[in-house]
């Protein structure tokens, strides 16, 4: 009896193996295209049989080869760590280790010592631009070592989110939904020979378990125990439009290359001031009730809209309110931070 090659089930045994977010199931069903089956014998049907299946062969292994290569989710890092030290390159070495073809980026290390509320801005900022599937590790950690919870979220948008629970996740848990939520479990998902260390769970857990899920090597199921489908939660003063035309909201971060003040406030919110292009606003920038700086700037698309030197309320790339000096540091020069206890008000100039 002579055998053939006809691409047909050699992938039915992987049925059910899972895989990242579904993706084996994609290579199963074209896996299942190779089958050997039995010929009687007699005279070859045409071509050179011999080299059809080598062919055959090649090209399943080739396409085997890419679709295990792309089965991954991106795993993106946010963190507090700087690159002062090697902190960062431990974290990709652990998920490296885990799965050499994992694709690796990052937010920014950058984010200030222990200011989880600029974290969580940094992930509404950048969660929504990347596909579902992604996940991300975010360590802004004051708590490490403490009874707070190692969790991962995923959204309602399919994102998946590395962190400990206390309050990085505010601002996409509200922007993306929260569609499920599990408590790291330790004995099962973190880094071999790590249970003495207490202080950097951005290597020990968070990027283990990232690299896992992101890999395909462990399901969401399986990073550990469901949680009530909740988050910890910063409260902070939400963008309203008050009776007496005036505008509220807050700095929850600067645009800190150019020194740009970016509010929370909406375009939709915005809009209901009833502000043209070019006409002016009084702003006014509290810390707490304390004042810090007042004054008139124009409406305007962008910076080049004014002289140099000037100041200008426009709408920044994620279309909320954002004031600026014309190439200057509206923050440096008028000492403005971020934050939720930093306040704006805006009313329409008259």
């Amino acid at each position: 009896m002579k055998k053939s090659l006809n691409m047909s089930r050699i992938i039915s045994p992987l049925r059910g193996a899972g895989g990242c977010h579904g993706i084996a199931r994609d290579q199963q069903s074209t896996i299942e295209h190779f089958r050997i089956e039995e010929h009687p014998p007699g005279p070859p049907q045409g071509g050179n049989k011999p080299l059809k299946h080598v062919l055959q062969l090649s090209l399943f292994f080739l396409f085997l080869a890419f679709s295990q290569s792309h089965s991954q989710s991106a795993l993106i890092f946010q963190t507090d760590f700087g690159l002062k030290d090697g902190a960062v390159a431990c974290m990709k070495g652990v998920a490296f280790g885990v799965d050499p073809q994992l694709k690796m980026f990052d937010v920014t290390h950058e984010i200030p010592a222990y200011d989880i509320w600029a974290a969580a801005y940094q992930l509404k900022q950048t969660a929504p631009y990347w596909p579902s599937g992604t996940v991300f590790v975010s360590v802004v950690d004051p708590g490490v070592g403490t009874e707070r919870k190692s969790i991962v979220m995923k959204s309602k948008s399919g994102h998946y989110f590395v962190t400990p629970d206390n309050g990085t996740l505010t601002l996409v848990a509200e922007d993306l939904g929260v569609e499920e939520v599990r408590q790291i479990d330790e004995n099962l998902n973190r880094l071999a020979g790590s249970e003495k260390s207490y202080t950097f769970h951005g290597r020990d857990v968070y990027a283990y378990t990232a690299a896992r899920l992101a890999s395909g090597k462990i399901s969401f199921a399986q990073v550990g125990p469901a949680l009530p489908a909740k988050v910890e939660m910063i409260a902070y003063e939400k963008p309203r439009f008050e009776q007496n035309a005036v505008l509220l909201g807050t700095i929850p971060i600067l645009d800190t290359q150019y020194g740009n003040i970016w509010t929370n406030i909406d375009e939709q919110t915005f809009l209901k001031l009833g502000v043209k292009f070019g006409e002016a606003v009084l702003v006014q920038i509290r810390n707490e009730e304390q004042v810090i700086w007042e004054g008139k700037m124009p409406y305007v698309h962008t910076f080049g809209d004014v002289p140099a030197g000037q100041p200008l309320l426009y709408l920044n790339s994620l279309l909320c309110v954002s004031f600026a000096i014309n190439q200057d540091s509206f923050a440096a020069v008028h000492k403005i931070a971020s934050g939720p206890n930093w306040r704006v008000r805006i009313a329409k100039a008259k």
